[in-house]
């Protein structure tokens, strides 16, 4: 499965000629060049220990003053990272007319920074907080602003950054002060949809709404080991829809695909960016729009 980036990018370009409709699902591993770091490995496994769950949080105090005083530290690399290649040959490749929707399992909005315009942040954003009584909101940088003021001797510390915000720090968290809601003193957590919780409704719906209308699905940097993203490559292959996979590793999908790519990730969307770049322009000196020719071949 592995191949060289030149003949992925060139089977990638190929096969969005031939579903220029998609429905995109990343995930990870689009993140990871813009220091990021992911949860799995290679074989789909974990990295380090699972992430907190949702019912832990709400019912236990000391899991919320472990949670905030990490995220103190290591909500650094979500504020301070940048859009990467991946992010941008996806953005390209909306704005060439190629992509239907774009789902996202990333909390850190990088897409939409890059300029993709048709995105679902599927388990939601980090850079905003919800109060889960009376749904007050407030921006994840002013929280941390009010509770470094709470706790100075956390505020300084340094640890390793881990997966969406966390850092890899262990001290005693009883001394730490959580932020509870302004308004009515209720539990403050991050607009996103944690393990034990589930994806709201009407999201979950757009997102198969989008699936729909699509000629085929390419998952990027994901693999797709929660079912909440795995789920739409189940309903794709029942629909009949072509499945492909770019990613570096084994997917909970495997065995549903009809394209995979074991390879770097920006190396191999920018060739086929390219690559699809040339062929617009090529039809374009015919005199055939490529948007009418990519409608045309939709519908037949």
């Amino acid at each position: 499965m592995e191949k060289s980036v030149a003949q992925a990018g060139f089977e990638l370009a190929r096969f969005i000629e031939q579903h220029p409709r998609l429905w995109v699902i990343t995930g990870a591993g689009v993140s990871t060049d813009s220091g990021i770091p992911d949860y799995r490995d290679a074989n789909g496994q974990w990295k380090r220990p699972p992430p907190v769950q949702h019912g832990d949080f709400m019912a236990s105090l000391s899991v919320r003053q472990r949670y905030w005083a990490r995220a103190l530290v290591g909500f650094k690399a979500l504020r301070e990272a940048q859009i990467s290649g991946a992010h941008q040959a996806l953005a390209a490749l909306e704005a060439m007319g190629f992509v239907e929707l774009l789902v996202t399992q990333n909390v850190d909005r990088l897409h939409q920074r890059a300029g993709s315009k048709r995105v679902i942040d599927l388990h939601g954003r980090a850079d905003l907080v919800k109060c889960m009584t009376c749904h007050y909101q407030m921006m994840r940088h002013a929280m941390h602003s009010e509770m470094a003021r709470m706790n100075p001797a956390f505020a300084v510390l340094n640890a390793t950054h881990a997966p969406d915000g966390d850092a890899d720090l262990e001290t005693d968290f009883s001394t730490f002060r959580v932020l509870d809601c302004p308004r009515c003193g209720g539990i403050l957590k991050p607009d996103v949809v944690y393990y034990g919780d589930v994806v709201p409704a009407e999201r979950r719906q757009a997102a198969q709404a989008g699936l729909n209308k699509a000629d085929a699905v390419l998952a990027v940097g994901t693999s797709l080991m929660v079912f909440s993203g795995y789920r739409f490559c189940r309903d794709a292959h029942a629909m009949g829809l072509p499945i492909a996979s770019l990613s570096l590793g084994v997917t909970r999908a495997d065995t549903l695909l009809s394209h995979q790519w074991r390879a770097p990730l920006t190396p191999v969307l920018t060739h086929a960016v390219k690559r699809l770049t040339l062929g617009q322009r090529a039809l374009d000196t015919h005199g055939l729009p490529s948007s009418q020719n990519r409608q045309g071949a939709s519908r037949s």
